[in-house]
This record gives C-alpha cells, sequence and structure tokens, in this order.
C-alpha cells in the first residue's frame, strides 16, 4: 500500500505540474485544445469553452495540448507568451510544497499564523535551496542518480503509514520536479525559456528548437535508462 501511495503522489505532482502549464497558458491567451487528468484512453471528456477536459486510464499525472495548428504558429506567438507557458510548470511545482507543508504544520500544532503561512514558507524556502544546491552533484557522484522505480521503492519506504512523511514526500518530489525542470535543457522548461528569450537576439534560434529538443531527449532518455539500471542494481 506505502508503494501505491508513492506511485499517486508521484502523479499527484506530475498533475499539479502540467495544471501549472494549463493556467499559464490561460493567462497568456494561449488556446488550449486537450487537458487530460491521465494517460491513455479517455474515460471521460467536457468540452468547454473550446478545451476538452478529459479523464484519462491510467491516473498518473496528466498533460496539456495547446490549440496550434502547427510548430510555425507555436513559434509565431509572442516570446513573452511562450516564457509564461514554460514557466508555469514549475511555479505550480514550488507553490504545491507550501500547502503540503501548511497542512501537515496545521495538523501538527494546529492552525495559525505560523503553522499557517511563516513555517511553510520557510520550509519551502529552505528545501527549494537545499535540493538546488545538490543538482551540481548528479554530474559528479553518478551512482547517487535515482529513476522512478527508486523514488518509488524508497519512498514507499519514507512514507510508512505517517501522513506527515506523505505530505514530506509529495512537497519534496515537487520541489525536485521545479528544479530539474529549471535547467537549461532544452527539453525541459528551463531550457525552452532560455531558447525563447535567444529569440529576442536572433529569430533563427528558432529552427534550433526541434534538433536541440531531439538532442535534449535523448540525454534524458539516457539517463532515465542509466538511473533505472540503478534503481534495479540497488534492489538486487
Amino acid at each position: 500500500m506505502n508503494y501505491v501511495l508513492a506511485v499517486l503522489a508521484v502523479g499527484f505532482i506530475i498533475l499539479i505540474h502540467e495544471t501549472g502549464h494549463f493556467v499559464a497558458a490561460k493567462l497568456a491567451g494561449i488556446p488550449i485544445r486537450t487537458f487530460s487528468i491521465g494517460f491513455g484512453p479517455r474515460l471521460y471528456a467536457l468540452k468547454k469553452g473550446g478545451t476538452e477536459y478529459r479523464l484519462s486510464l491510467i491516473p498518473l499525472g496528466g498533460y496539456v495540448m495547446p490549440d496550434i495548428d502547427d510548430e510555425k504558429a507555436f513559434f509565431d506567438l509572442p516570446v513573452l507568451r511562450r516564457m509564461v507557458l514554460a514557466a508555469g510548470g514549475p511555479a505550480a511545482s514550488i507553490v504545491l510544497p507550501f500547502f503540503c507543508f501548511a497542512l501537515s504544520d496545521a495538523l501538527r500544532y494546529g492552525p495559525g499564523p505560523g503553522s499557517l503561512l511563516l513555517q511553510p514558507l520557510e520550509q519551502t524556502a529552505t528545501a527549494l535551496v537545499r535540493i538546488a544546491s545538490v543538482i551540481p552533484l548528479l554530474f559528479t557522484h553518478h551512482g547517487e542518480l535515482s529513476g522512478i522505480a527508486g523514488i518509488v521503492s524508497q519512498g514507499g519506504r519514507f512514507i510508512g503509514t505517517d501522513g506527515h512523511n506523505l505530505l514530506s514526500f509529495t512537497a519534496l518530489m515537487s520541489i525536485n520536479l521545479a528544479v530539474l525542470n529549471l535547467l537549461p535543457v532544452p527539453v525541459l522548461d528551463g531550457g525552452k525559456i532560455v531558447m525563447y528569450a535567444l529569440e529576442k537576439l536572433s529569430r533563427k534560434v528558432v529552427r534550433l528548437h526541434y534538433p536541440l529538443s531531439i538532442a535534449g531527449w535523448a540525454l534524458m532518455l539516457a539517463i532515465m535508462i542509466y538511473a533505472t539500471v540503478l534503481d534495479v542494481g540497488r534492489m538486487m
């Protein structure tokens, strides 16, 4: 059961991240064709305001699909609007931990300004700084990488039967997702923001988006495979 909770927590974290992209798209005036809770075959859908809100079979995360005809139409959107879209996911992934810490503190110490506002802000900021400072070590201590299997395994053991641990796990994994997504790798949100900003210097940068994204996907896939191999080795 603990591992199921860990899997559902990871799925919820991804869903909140995608919800951030969805809200950012609305704020930036970018039309959204589909906003799906979960992946895979559609179970239920409701169309409202030009957007199809979909409930899909696999309840892990979700996705946002802009209502854009092609790549050219997307890159014709103003740079600032695209940057807002890209930043929405990491922003939501930083906001979620605040609420997790606030709920945990309120349950533990009772509701009040300290437990509902001050402590959660401090806990979120502290965790954000700590996780960001550890990122460079991933490039020098490769053996400490962990993929989804390792995260679920370690998360399941950490969560145990303690609801506070579940909230802490959700908060820390969400901050991890935010920090990793802000790395300047083209396929990630941080890389997209950098590339969009470079378009201000030269529109020729647009031509680099596709090949650099392919390279970014290849890099991330290689890292995920490597991390999964390490996870399997630790479990054996």
